[in-house]
Parts: C-alpha cells; sequence; structure tokens
C-alpha cells in the first residue's frame, strides 16, 4: 500500500529505513532554515527563501502526517483523521506552518505575530531527537505527579510569599520604599529562592525576612528536587523498556 509506505517514511522511528533517515535529515534542515533568521535583527533576503523551503516541507509533512494518522492510531480509520488536526504536536506542525502567509503579501496583517510562531518550530525536533522525545513520553507517563510536585511548589511559593510579604515591613534605604511594593514583588522573590536561581533584585533586609528566606531555600532545595528525581527515574525505565522491545523486535524477524 502507498499510505503505508508513506507512513514508514515519515515515521521517525523507523530507523532501519534508509529512505526514511533522509527523510529525517531533511525535516532536521527545514526546522533549522526555519528558526535561522529568528537569530537576528536584521531579515536579509536569502531568509525569505529559507522561510518559503521550510514552509513547504512543513506543509508536506502535515499532509503526509495527516493522510497516515490511522496507522499510528488505535481508532477507526475516521475516528483518526477527525482527531489527528487536535493533538498536541499535529497543532505544533499547523501553527509553524502559518507563518508561510505572512510571505503571499503585506495584505495578510493577521500573521504579523508569525515571528512568534515560528518559535514553536523548535518542538518539531522532538519527533527526531530520541532523547527528548524519550523525556516528553516520561512527563506524559508521570503526569500526576509531576502535577502534584508542581501543586505542592506552587503552594509553597504562595505561603512562603505570603509569609514574607507581612513579615517584611523594612524600607529599602536605595529606593525609600517599602521591599516588597506589593504581593507580586513577594511572590516574584519567593519563586527564585525556591529554583535557587537568586537573581539579587529582591532581597529582604530585616533579620526576621533573613530567617524566612533561609528556612524557605532549604525547604525548596527538597521540593526541586522531587520533579529531577521522577524523570531520571521514569527516563531510565522507559530506556530499558525501549531496549526489551527492539530486543524482541529483532528476535521475532530472527525466527521469521
Amino acid at each position: 500500500m502507498i499510505r503505508e509506505k508513506i507512513y514508514r517514511l515519515v515515521e521517525p522511528r523507523n530507523k532501519e529505513s534508509k529512505a526514511s533517515r533522509v527523510y529525517d535529515i531533511v525535516m532536521l534542515i527545514a526546522i533549522a532554515i526555519g528558526i535561522l533568521p529568528l537569530m537576528f535583527r536584521t531579515q536579509y533576503k536569502i531568509f525569505w527563501y529559507f522561510d518559503l523551503i521550510s514552509g513547504l516541507c512543513f506543509i508536506a509533512d502535515y499532509i503526509l502526517r495527516w493522510c497516515t494518522a490511522d496507522f499510528a492510531s488505535k481508532r477507526s480509520k475516521a475516528a483518526a483523521f477527525a482527531i489527528y488536526p487536535f493533538t498536541p504536536m499535529a497543532i505544533i506542525d499547523l501553527l509553524s506552518i502559518l507563518p508561510i502567509f505572512n510571505l503571499l503579501g503585506p495584505s495578510f496583517k493577521i500573521f504579523r505575530v508569525s515571528r512568534l510562531l515560528k518559535i514553536l518550530r523548535i518542538f518539531k525536533v522532538i519527533r527526531y531527537f530520541e532523547p527528548l522525545e524519550i523525556i516528553m513520553a516520561v512527563i506524559r507517563k508521570q503526569s500526576k505527579i509531576l502535577m502534584a510536585v508542581f501543586s505542592l511548589a506552587l503552594f509553597y511559593i504562595f505561603i512562603t510569599a505570603l509569609i514574607m510579604f507581612n513579615a517584611e515591613e523594612q524600607v529599602d534605604p536605595i529606593t525609600g520604599r517599602v521591599l516588597y511594593d506589593d504581593f507580586f514583588d513577594a511572590f516574584y522573590w519567593a519563586t527564585c529562592t525556591l529554583t535557587t536561581v537568586g537573581y539579587g533584585d529582591l532581597y529582604p533586609i530585616s533579620d526576621t525576612g533573613r530567617v524566612i528566606s533561609i528556612i524557605s531555600s532549604m525547604v525548596g532545595i527538597a521540593i526541586i528536587a522531587l520533579p529531577s528525581g521522577i524523570v531520571t527515574a521514569g527516563y531510565m525505565d522507559e530506556l530499558r523498556s525501549r531496549k526489551e522491545k527492539k530486543g524482541l523486535e529483532h528476535l521475532d524477524k530472527g525466527r521469521l
């Protein structure tokens, strides 16, 4: 079947096919030249061609994946075709295609945000870079646990910001104003403290505020370490699972 051959061509996991590997390389080049203009303030003439070439490649890729959506789905053929445009990667693909309409003429004012939409093209690399694909798979599998950790971190930031906002009432000698002028300043400080970023633009002056900052930093390190451990453990499990799956596939081929 022609559609089955197309699916094997566009499927990034099909490493054994030379044509599929060439297709992956072409798409990676299209992504690279599509992102390159974003690294320059001056838009040179050659960037117009880069946008056109990459945009055409993205359109072709989107159509080919949509036409073969049923092969990658466990749903019925009609349902697979209907649902595909609403899948996360398909939405990213579509948004990364939209900037090409900006090349057709100035009448497409709505696509003035094309420069921002082009940034989404970098997410297309996930399909062709296996480590990123594995991390995304781990995040999907551990989404409930990671959301629980995220909720805990958000709650901790809110509580810490609330305590600091009401405890730190010293006036900043440089600005002559209260250090945390509004709650957002305290929330921003609590976020930086939790993530151990520490920009140094906001910091407590009073002894009470410094004690709160010490406790916040120590607890924050423990909270930040949680998702790292979860993702690392999930990454190793996913690698092990994929190796076992590949081993079984090679074993089945050997028997045939």
